[in-house]
């Protein structure tokens, strides 16, 4: 059976369709990189968002009519927020709920096997991505995540090693973990510093190059994690989830953090690593946020010079406590705040990305694109296109970043100073 995997939403997503995908090959089934070649579809959905859970559905519709003789598996988020709509789509076979996602290979083919061993590339990513944390304990008013996932667990440190062994002993450059609610990880096995017990562990006991975390909520960020950002071989770039720059939006939302302490956050992670890109997530248009709170918040963030900015409209949830709450801002002045958000995002990531000129950074070289130009990432999430002839997949490489162009720094191979052939082991 050949069998086409994809995934929508967050890099926990990807991470499970890297495990199912190994599942399947290990069951004797043909994984191939493009839908109109499979008997079987799978798609890992969204539902963080109304927006989200549009596109799983089209993408559904859409993966129909590009390969109308495969079934087609749905799990995900939306898969367990919308299984009669999920069901009800053309070619849908199986709905498969978070629940029951990692006996998905189960359901398609009334067997198991274990995983494969991963291989740069193979699934779509040079990167490897790690799941070692499920489910989410906190409560943010406006999240449906955490009812489609169910309470926090962690998979046991020995257990997440043993798998980014197997990764780096098959290729890996970088790994990046992931989870609903990653800087929870461990908490639940009686850790109170998993996470950075965690990472202490990957980097002692493996010769990994890169490690990244993915987002991590920032009352979750201690020192014991803030110093590992001095570490030649953990990725300068922390995902801090802010949601709001206003006290007053934070409390309505049921964040655990002010903009103070999220400052003090951002100032102690720049003193550590000067040059960390700090990104994080914004709501536009929260239930009861005021102009007044809105341009605080602007203000904020701009303080703040992130990195990047993902900015969402605010998009009520059904079963959330967000949407019994009091003065809702209309959908029209949502998306004008997010636009001004938005507008400051791509302002501080400009100022963000001109430090870099002229600097060699190592770069992990993902993929060749069809013009032959080579598409890859420093550690601090910078992307950077080379032209250069050799083979430079999966490699990281000293680059030096001569300009930027519309989306992209354009490097030149460079030679390593001691310090950067540090940076690069």
């Amino acid at each position: 059976m050949r069998v086409y995997l994809e995934s929508l939403g967050c890099r926990l997503n990807a991470a499970e369709i890297e495990t199912l995908a190994r599942t399947f090959a290990g069951a004797g089934q043909t994984v191939v990189s493009a839908p109109e070649a499979a008997d079987v579809i799978v798609l890992n959905t969204c539902a963080v968002t109304g927006t989200a859970s549009r596109k799983s559905r089209r993408r559904v519709r859409t993966l129909h009519r590009r390969a109308p003789q495969a079934a087609i598996a749905v799990t995900g988020c939306w898969a367990t927020e919308a299984p009669s709509a999920a069901a009800s789509l053309p070619a849908v076979r199986w709905v498969i709920p978070n629940a029951e996602k990692s006996r998905a290979v189960e359901h398609v083919l009334g067997q198991q096997a274990p995983p494969q061993a991963w291989e740069p590339g193979r699934w779509g990513h040079t990167r490897a991505f790690v799941g070692v944390q499920e489910g989410c304990d906190y409560a943010c008013t406006y999240c449906i995540t955490r009812l489609l996932r169910g309470p926090s667990h962690s998979r046991p440190p020995a257990e997440v090693l043993s798998e980014v062994r197997a990764r780096v002993a098959n290729g890996a450059q970088e790994v990046v973990l992931t989870g609903v609610s990653l800087g929870a990880y461990g908490h639940d096995l009686g850790l109170p510093h998993g996470l950075a017990d965690l990472v202490a562990l990957l980097l002692r006991e493996t010769d990994l190059p890169r490690l990244r975390l993915s987002s991590v909520e920032p009352w979750d960020v201690d020192e014991a994690l803030l110093a590992w950002l001095a570490h030649p071989r953990f990725c300068r770039q922390l995902h801090l989830p802010l949601q709001a720059g206003a006290d007053a939006t934070l409390r309505r939302m049921g964040r655990r953090i002010t903009t103070d302490s999220f400052r003090r956050l951002a100032a102690r992670a720049r003193e550590i690593a000067p040059d960390v890109a700090l990104t994080t997530d914004l709501i536009a248009g929260f239930p009861g946020e005021s102009r007044a709170d809105f341009e605080a918040g602007l203000a904020f963030v701009t303080e703040m010079a992130f990195a990047r900015l993902h900015v969402f409209p605010y998009s009520p949830r059904p079963g959330t406590p967000s949407v019994r709450l009091p003065h809702p801002v209309p959908a029209a002045e949502r998306r004008a705040r997010a636009a001004q958000l938005r507008a400051v995002g791509e302002r501080s990531a400009a100022a963000y990305r001109a430090r870099f000129v002229g600097r060699t950074l190592p770069v992990l070289w993902e993929r060749r694109n069809r013009a032959g130009v080579w598409q890859g990432l420093t550690d601090t999430y910078l992307p950077v296109i080379n032209h250069a002839p050799q083979n430079l997949y999966n490699r990281i490489t000293p680059t030096r970043l001569v300009r930027w162009e519309e989306h992209h720094f354009v490097g030149q191979m460079a030679a390593a100073s001691e310090d950067e052939k540090s940076a690069a082991e």
